[in-house]
Formats: C-alpha cells, structure tokens, sequence
C-alpha cells in the first residue's frame, strides 16, 4: 500500500484521515495543497476513480469567484483546479491507482 494525502493542515477531515492512518500503523505521504498543488499526471490519476465534480469544493470562495458553477466542460475545470489548489475538496487520498475525496474509512478499509 502507498498511501497519498493531499489535504490541508486546518482541515479536520484531513486531520481525520491522518488519524485513520496512523492508528492503523500504515505509512502514508501528506502534500499539503497550500505548499505544492497536484500535477496534471496525479489529476489524470486521481480524476480515474473520482469524478472531476467531486474534486472541487463548491464551498471554497475561489468556487464563486471563479464563476465555477457556470463551467461545464471538464478540460476547464482541471485547468481551474490545477492553477487554484484552494478549489480541492479535501482530503484527497490515494493508493496508487485508487483515490477518494473526503474522509471514507469504509472505502480505505478496503484497501487494507
């Protein structure tokens, strides 16, 4: 198992995750969003098990300053998020090929 987080330090579902993690004694990476932002090649990956939609937080400020609820093509939507770390829903949690968004023990228990 090779487990990625990609999340932010204050976000309590990330911290969560974390949490999951550690009790079980499993190693993961944490990328913190606000230090280094997904590479096309990781949101090509993770956009194979999650829907790009379920990537971006409708939530976050940059959701409606960007207009983003108006956008429907897909390409521009993974530019957006690829230039806006701040538009991620959080956690992003990856185990080579699979990936969820959001805290789901009940998928990551599977993985064990």
């Amino acid at each position: 198992m090779n487990i990625q987080i990609f999340g932010v330090k204050k976000c309590f579902d990330t911290k969560k995750a974390e949490r999951y993690f550690k009790e079980r004694k499993i190693k993961f990476q944490f990328i913190d969003l606000n230090e280094k932002a997904l590479s096309k090649r990781e949101l090509e990956s993770v956009s194979r098990s999650v829907d790009i939609n379920d990537l971006i937080n409708s939530k976050a400020k940059e959701y409606k300053n960007l207009n983003v609820e108006h956008i429907r093509n897909n390409a521009v939507k993974e530019e957006l998020l690829l230039n806006n770390a701040k538009l991620y829903k959080t956690p992003i949690v990856r185990n080579g090929k699979e990936a969820t968004v959001g805290y789901m023990p009940e998928i990551w228990k599977l993985w064990e």
